[in-house]
């Protein structure tokens, strides 16, 4: 089954030390969801996509992610918790025995590329033990075209096999599952895991180090669209902040939800062909475009669905990170091909779930790189075992499990671009406003979608005092008034009307920041240390 609708290209794979496996090479998704339903690895739903579990993981597990140390990576990577050394014999044994495990197997093979700029182009051919991880592929890489497959060279491999198990003590792994790139065989590891997102992951952090190292590009974790004039606009953000949501705009067209570069030209482009959204509490009227976009060829990850196939986007009884992939083109709005011109503004998102973070705010280059740096959103009550209150989370450049390289680097070359092309920099609160989580309430997308409209249109584009209050804890500068948006909602302390528990919460934010940016300083100039908040709690 399947055979039929795959391309008439015969490929072998004993240069991988893959062996007699029976191969299916680039099924189409229909194909590809059909074998998964007939295997019982997946249901149809009742929109017509793939609805699957991906078993013990449904995240992505950073403490099992490895970089082996060599004469390319071992003078150049960050080596620490986020990047961790893996030994080059430990890498040759394992991949020995990852390959031993899928010959003889069925698997599915897919030629595919990331970055829509011709110019940054990488060719990837993936290699995976299941149909809907592959059929994952398709929707998250960009798709060659037929005569671009009739003469396709990979240049970097992924190989998945969530069914194979380490083991620790013989293989150097953590646990059972590992994530692992080799940047002189150029090879993205991947086992004992089914969580799709590590397989693009892996990719994204190959790019994020050789653009910087060798292409003198800036690979960013972060959405971005374009107006009807041409003008970019870039959203870097965590998980759950709004990075897919607020770049899939009905008026401006999507260039990529997650991955892209920007080039020493002043182009941004998307390093995907698809997007890969949350979809918890998801509804057509918040989120219209990624709704509808939840159709044939769509896959979504751990949702719970009722006896006629529907999904409860509200249960997350499987888990909180429920997810969907699609195709870029499953939204109407797109830039086509995905690079956009002439970046004119980028909002840092972030879910401040302590409520004293304003709800958008101008940052000067040195704020900017801060921010940029320390990478803050919050964690809630509930969302992770132990966690009672608020919890501050800094994460890096925002993607500080795929960052290579060290944030100051990244942080630099953002400084020079923003600097190079006159570019806006925004911070945006998307979390809790008048207290914090458990007393205050999330801010009403309709308010920051008017925010973003505002800066976008021009509106809050000026930077004059008479405009902007000067925040006297964290020093952003926060609009007085913002069209469609009340007056009180722009000033984070009269939301709260307690002014002393208001700024003993804010203080505590300052110190988390100032605490969490110390592992950076000695890498950082003047310039950045002091576009963090300046004032301390006493």
């Amino acid at each position: 089954m399947g055979n039929q609708n795959q391309v008439k290209k015969t490929i072998s794979l004993d240069q991988y030390g893959i062996k007699n496996a029976k191969i299916h090479y680039q099924l189409t998704p229909e194909a590809l969801q059909a074998i998964a339903i007939e295997k019982g690895q997946g249901v149809e739903v009742s929109s017509g996509a793939l609805a699957v579990n991906t078993g013990e993981f449904t995240g992505r597990s950073p403490k099992d992610r490895f970089i082996v140390k060599d004469d390319i990576t071992k003078d150049r990577i960050w080596w620490g918790n986020v990047n961790i050394a893996f030994e080059p014999e430990k890498f040759d044994k394992l991949y020995n025995k990852v390959t031993k495990y899928l010959s003889d197997k069925e698997v599915y093979v897919r030629d595919s590329y990331a970055c829509a700029d011709e110019n940054y182009k990488l060719n990837i051919r993936v290699i995976n033990e299941y149909p809907w991880s592959n059929q994952f592929a398709y929707n998250m890489f960009l798709r060659p075209t037929e005569a671009e497959l009739s003469h396709f060279n990979p240049e970097w491999t992924i190989v998945n096999a969530p069914g194979f198990m380490a083991n620790p003590d013989e293989d150097g792994t953590r646990q059972h599952n590992f994530a692992i790139l080799d940047f002189t065989k150029k090879i993205a590891l991947i086992g004992g895991t089914g969580y799709t997102g590590e397989i693009k992951k892996g990719i994204f952090s190959a790019l994020n180090f050789i653009l910087p190292v060798f292409k003198e590009t800036m690979p960013m974790h972060c959405s971005a669209n374009v107006g009807e004039d041409g003008d970019t606009a870039v959203f870097f953000g965590l998980s759950g902040t709004g990075k897919t949501t607020l770049s899939t705009d009905p008026d401006r067209s999507l260039i990529g939800d997650d991955e892209h570069g920007w080039t020493k030209e002043n182009k941004i482009f998307n390093f995907e062909g698809g997007c890969y959204a949350k979809v918890i509490n998801l509804s057509r009227d918040q989120e219209p475009e990624i709704f509808d976009a939840i159709k044939k060829g769509a896959i979504l990850e751990n949702v719970v669905l009722d006896d006629q196939g529907v999904v409860d986007f509200t249960d997350t009884s499987i888990t909180q990170n429920t997810r969907v992939s699609y195709p870029i083109d499953h939204i109407e709005n797109i830039q086509v091909p995905s690079i956009g011109r002439n970046p004119k503004n980028i909002f840092f998102l972030t879910a401040d779930a302590f409520g004293v973070l304003p709800p958008i705010s101008k940052l000067t280059p040195s704020q900017a790189a801060y921010h940029f740096i320390s990478g803050y959103t919050a964690k809630v009550a509930g969302t992770e075992a132990g966690v009672v209150e608020p919890v501050p989370s800094f994460s890096a450049c925002f993607g500080a499990p795929f960052m290579p390289l060290h944030p100051a680097k990244y942080a630099e070359m953002l400084s020079q671009k923003m600097t190079d092309a006159g570019v806006n920099v925004w911070l945006v609160n998307t979390g809790w406003t008048g207290g914090p989580y458990g007393v205050g309430t999330r801010m009403k997308l309709k308010y920051t979608r008017a925010m973003i409209n505002a800066v976008l249109n021009g509106d809050l584009g000026l930077y004059n005092y008479d405009d902007y209050h000067i925040h006297s804890v964290f020093g952003v500068a926060q609009p007085r008034s913002c069209p469609g948006v009340p007056t009180e909602v722009l000033s984070p302390r009269s939301t709260w009307n307690d002014d002393e528990a208001y700024y003993t919460t804010a203080f505590k934010l300052t110190n988390a920041f100032r605490e969490n940016f110390k592992k950076f300083e000695e890498h950082c100039s003047e310039e950045i240390r002091r576009g963090g908040p300046q004032r301390y709690a006493f």
